[in-house]
C-alpha cells in the first residue's frame, strides 16, 4: 500500500467518524467489522495486540502479540507459561489488550480477566504451527537470562535431533489465554483531536454502549 493511499485511507476514516447508534450490538460482531477492515486494507500484522499485565510488585509491563482466536468469550493469544506474562497473570490475572490500526486512525482498547484456554484447544493450535515454531516452543525459556544466542540455536540443534520425523507434543509449559473483557472501546481518529470514543461495558450478559470524550 502506498503513502498516498494510506493517506487517504486515514483522510477519509477520520471524515466518517463513529456513534453509539452506528456500532453493531455486540462490541465482539463490531470488532470482527473492523479487524475485517483491517485485513482488506493490507495493514501489516492486523493481529497484533498490546498487552498489558502487572507484576505482583503492582509494576505495569506491556508487549505485543497476535491474536490468534476470537470468539463470543474473548481474545485468545499463546505464550510460555513461564513468561513475564505468564507470571504475571498467575498472581494478577487482569489485563489491558489494544489494537492499533494507524493508517485507518482506528484504535479498540480491551480490559478483563484472563485465564488458560483448555489443553485440548492449545494442542490443537500447536498442532497447526510449523515444525520450527514447535521446536522454538521448546527451546526457548522465555523471559529468562541466556548466556548467548549459540546457546539457544545449539538447544534448538538438540532438540530437533532428538524429536527426529517423530510429531513434536506440546511442551506443557506453553499455552493458550483468554482475555475475557468486560470493557471494549472502539476509538476513532477525527479532526483537531476531536476524536469519537465509544465504551462498551459488560453488566452479566448484556453490554451497553455510550460516548467518552476525547
Amino acid at each position: 500500500m502506498t503513502d498516498d493511499r494510506l493517506r487517504t485511507l486515514r483522510t477519509d476514516y477520520e471524515a466518517a467518524g463513529i456513534d453509539p447508534a452506528d456500532l453493531l450490538e455486540d462490541p465482539f460482531e463490531q470488532f470482527q467489522t473492523w479487524f475485517d477492515d483491517a485485513l482488506r486494507g493490507g495493514l501489516p500484522e492486523p493481529h497484533a495486540m498490546v498487552l498489558a499485565t502487572v507484576g505482583p510488585d503492582g509494576a505495569p509491563s506491556a508487549r505485543a502479540v497476535l491474536l490468534r482466536e476470537l470468539d463470543p468469550r474473548g481474545f485468545v493469544f499463546f505464550t510460555n507459561y513461564h513468561s513475564q506474562k505468564g507470571t504475571h497473570l498467575a498472581s494478577n490475572p487482569r489485563a489491558a489488550g489494544c489494537f492499533l490500526w494507524l493508517p485507518l486512525h482506528r484504535q479498540v482498547r480491551v480490559e478483563g480477566r484472563v485465564e488458560p484456554i483448555s489443553p485440548e484447544e492449545s494442542d490443537a493450535y500447536f498442532a497447526t504451527r510449523p515444525r520450527e515454531s514447535q521446536i522454538g516452543a521448546h527451546a526457548s525459556p522465555q523471559s529468562e537470562i541466556i548466556p548467548d544466542r549459540g546457546w539457544l540455536e545449539d538447544r534448538v540443534i538438540e532438540l530437533s535431533a532428538r524429536f527426529g520425523t517423530d510429531d513434536i507434543p506440546r511442551p506443557p509449559h506453553w499455552g493458550g489465554y483468554r482475555l475475557l473483557p468486560d470493557r471494549i472501546e472502539f476509538w476513532q481518529g477525527r479532526p483537531n483531536r476531536l476524536h469519537d470514543r465509544v465504551l462498551f461495558d459488560r453488566q452479566g450478559t448484556e453490554w451497553t454502549s455510550r460516548r467518552l470524550a476525547p
